[in-house]
């Protein structure tokens, strides 16, 4: 009987890894295994038919070292502890690598949004925001979009959270619509951020991006936005897939086309162009092209799907997509990957800029985020690819070398409590 996959594991494994590459010792980076807060919470709520459901909620602070706690809420009928751990110690880790000053949280409820009116999405928000009040604030932790969340969501969070303090709190959460604090560019930042590092990494290999062949598993915010901008770069979309199916053309997929289907439709099935293949899910991550951008959820590319992997370059979407185990194929493969806590970084990049704006009630121009979105992409891109080069490893590790060296010493300068 195989192990079942657990993704906090998964984190500690390239932790350690790269640890030792460092000679660190375990003394000086085990406070990085264990999160600083647990909160596990019953939401009982009231549904459409006046039946009352209660559902599974997360809240996991991992770290708030370099600041207050950041990261998503997501809702998935398969969201569990361990998951939403691994998460939230990879946003300390993502906030660490690009050097703003954050700590690593994320949440997480056991639901399928998609059975919900909008009256009980309402209604389970509004209750799971009340449930993990004690630990969320503008200066100590702060919820963003994930997984099957949206900015309408995280607009009743910060209604929620600014009924229990009389006064309007638009920095509580980021991701919110403009028209209450949110951000220009805070929608596309995710998508951008992976075009940056897959125009970043193109250079650095010397190869031309007009034409390069790209597949797209995911087809939500970060995967539709990257692919977007990527063909926008003169890339050549392939393949791209979300839930409901996956589709292929490797004369290239026309990207304004599709996004208006998607748009009007919901979903990619249905979608009928002239060259077009529905595929498998499995056949779109092995699909012939130079740069797979894996951009859905965790634990897609497995051991059992690398060695089949064409693509010469992985771009890293989605958070945590690769297992350790498939790294290792991969790597033996001379594939190289750029990682989730770089490759994704722009999402929360742009999310403190959002706070920063909250908190001196300002607004900066779209021109404004996206070229001081760009500065913190390549610079972080550089150094994790300059660590790479130092320490003689792969992308990943070497990004796991920039976070811990930044997380370590500020727990060297902050000291051990009491």
């Amino acid at each position: 009987m195989s192990k079942k996959y657990n993704p906090y594991d998964q984190m500690l494994a390239t932790l350690d890894k790269a640890a030792d590459m460092m000679k660190v010792p375990d003394s000086e980076y085990n406070f990085l295994r264990y999160p600083e807060r647990e909160l596990k919470v019953a939401l009982p709520v009231r549904m459409d038919d006046g039946s009352v459901k209660v559902f599974e909620g997360y809240r996991i602070q991992h770290s708030s070292l370099r600041g207050p706690c950041k990261g998503g809420i997501r809702y998935h009928q398969d969201v569990d502890q361990d998951e939403v751990k691994a998460l939230a110690a990879w946003m300390s880790l993502k906030c660490a690598v690009v050097n703003i000053p954050y700590g690593g949280a994320k949440g997480g409820v056991k639901v399928d949004p998609s059975q919900l009116s909008v009256n009980e999405l309402k209604n389970l928000t509004r209750r799971f925001t009340a449930a993990i009040l004690p630990l969320i604030g503008p200066l100590s932790d702060i919820p963003a979009p994930d997984v099957n969340t949206n900015a309408q969501i995280m607009g009743w969070i910060m209604d929620t959270y600014s009924m229990f303090m009389g006064h309007a709190v638009p920095g509580v959460v980021t991701g919110k619509p403009l028209d209450i604090g949110g951000s220009l560019g805070r929608p596309e930042a995710t998508g951008r951020g992976v075009m940056f590092s897959t125009r970043e990494i193109m250079k650095k290999l010397g190869r031309p991006m007009k034409d390069a062949t790209v597949a797209v598993q995911g087809y939500g915010n970060v995967g539709s936005v990257g692919a977007t901008l990527l063909y926008a770069e003169g890339f050549k979309i392939v393949a791209v897939g979300d839930v409901s199916c996956s589709i292929r053309n490797l004369k290239g997929l026309n990207i304004p086309e599709l996004n208006a289907y998607v748009a009007k439709n919901g979903v990619i099935k249905g979608y009928e162009a002239p060259g077009i293949e529905y595929i498998s899910h499995e056949e779109l991550l092995i699909t012939d092209c130079e740069i797979l951008v894996p951009a859905a959820l965790e634990n897609q590319v497995t051991e059992q799907i690398a060695p089949n992997i064409k693509a010469k370059i992985i771009v890293e979407g989605a958070n945590g997509p690769t297992t350790s185990e498939a790294d290792v194929i991969l790597n033996k493969m001379g594939v190289i990957i750029i990682p989730d806590i770089l490759a994704n970084a722009g999402g929360v990049v742009v999310s403190y800029f959002e706070w920063a704006q909250n908190l001196q009630s300002l607004m900066w121009t779209e021109d404004e985020i996206n070229s001081k979105l760009e500065k913190i992409m390549v610079r972080s891109f550089q150094e994790v690819w300059d660590t790479k080069d130092q320490f003689k490893t792969d992308m990943r590790t070497a990004a796991f070398i920039v976070a811990m060296r930044r997380l370590v010493e500020a727990r060297r300068i902050r000291g051990v409590f009491p």
